[in-house]
């Protein structure tokens, strides 16, 4: 037998990677002969019409199915792992090292006997950790997938490429057990303040038939407090409702997001946003100190805002109401008011920008008419 034909039925064979250590030992030939012998078949299958090829690893070899054949070998390829476990190794993967007590929250109690069977089959390795075990890949793991090397970066950037072919976003954060976020156009610049880099945009109250198909996917879905049942029929997630008349809503909108998608968030990011907005608050209420005149809200919205500022109430004051008009029950607010607060109908930008320019009105508004 010649050492071409042994390397070839080793590597056939193996299934999987062999190091070139191992090859030296089963054709009891020099390293360097081995190596030559390698490449030789490399170029081989290379130059020849096949559905095969061999790859290097970085002195580990594989023989495997062409990339463009896999999918037609799936009727006959072994089941190597069920979808289920395989999910679970994809988090694994991703997330690594990961605690076991962490991954059985994500994936239930019968991530246990996947966990088992993959330790069994060589992908992970677990090791003891406190009262849990850390669980991460091992090489037979790498070549699994095709990779040079155990690295944590490099099997992370393949499971999202292998990811965003099946299925874009929704079916990567499905797989690595990331939550799918959705939000409304108001409230996309949350999203920034949080960090959130993996969310889409649609209008959940009224939505396109491709903004429903995605919204069914969804996990989080952020909308204005009480439009609950608006949007309700349209998403099966969890529905965040958030408020934005004042600076304190903002905040606590901030925190309700930072709370429910932990995972998501850039805690720094968070914690620069809320101390920009009570800042910010903090310059509004100091310059409403200067104020003398009373006023007189016209809604509770406005009435948010008034409180915050500290002004003073008098039911003769002057008359502040929202720049709609009219209620969405038909009623008129605010006839003769002398001070328009422009609600989101009204104005643009993100949602600092929106609460600013509602104080700005009513500030400036009792500034000019002091003059």
């Amino acid at each position: 037998m010649s050492e071409l034909e042994v390397i070839e039925a080793a590597l056939f064979a193996a299934g999987r990677a062999v190091s070139l250590e191992k090859l030296v030992k089963i054709t009891g030939k020099p390293k360097k002969t081995v190596l030559l012998g390698v490449q030789e078949l490399m170029e081989a299958y290379s130059s020849r019409e096949s559905g095969v090829e061999i790859l290097d690893l970085g002195e580990r070899y594989v023989m495997q199915v062409k990339p463009e054949y896999s999918e037609l070998m799936r009727e006959v390829a072994p089941k190597e792992l069920s979808a289920p476990k395989l999910r679970t190794l994809s988090m694994i993967a991703y997330h690594q090292p990961l605690l076991q007590s962490d991954l059985i929250e994500m994936r239930g109690s019968g991530a246990y006997d996947h966990i088992k069977d993959l330790i069994e089959r060589g992908f992970v390795e677990s090791v003891p950790c406190g009262r849990s075990r850390q669980l991460s890949t091992t090489s037979l793991f790498a070549d699994y997938f095709g990779l040079k090397r155990n690295d944590p970066k490099a099997i992370k950037e393949k499971i999202l490429d292998l990811l965003k072919a099946e299925g874009g976003q929704s079916e990567i954060n499905r797989w690595i057990g990331k939550k799918t976020v959705a939000v409304t156009p108001m409230y996309e610049s949350l999203m920034g303040m949080c960090g959130i880099k993996d969310y889409f945009v649609a209008n959940a109250y009224s939505p396109s038939k491709e903004e429903l198909s995605r919204l069914l996917e969804v996990d989080v879905l952020v909308v204005t407090a009480g439009y609950l049942e608006t949007v309700r029929q349209h998403c099966d997630g969890e529905i965040l409702e958030v408020r934005s008349t004042t600076f304190e809503d903002v905040v606590e909108a901030v925190s309700t997001i930072a709370e429910e998608l932990s995972d998501e968030i850039d805690p720094k990011c968070v914690e620069d946003t809320i101390r920009k907005i009570r800042e910010t608050r903090e310059r509004y209420v100091s310059s409403a100190l200067l104020i003398e005149r009373r006023v007189k809200p016209a809604t509770e919205m406005v009435s948010k805002i008034v409180n915050d500022l500290n002004l003073r109430v008098s039911a003769d004051g002057v008359l502040v109401a929202p720049d709609y008009g009219t209620s969405k029950s038909g009623v008129k607010i605010g006839n003769g008011a002398e001070i328009l607060v422009p609600t989101h109908r009204s104005v643009e930008g993100d949602l600092l920008r929106r609460v600013c320019m509602k104080y700005d009105a009513v500030l400036e508004g009792l500034k000019n008419l002091e003059d």
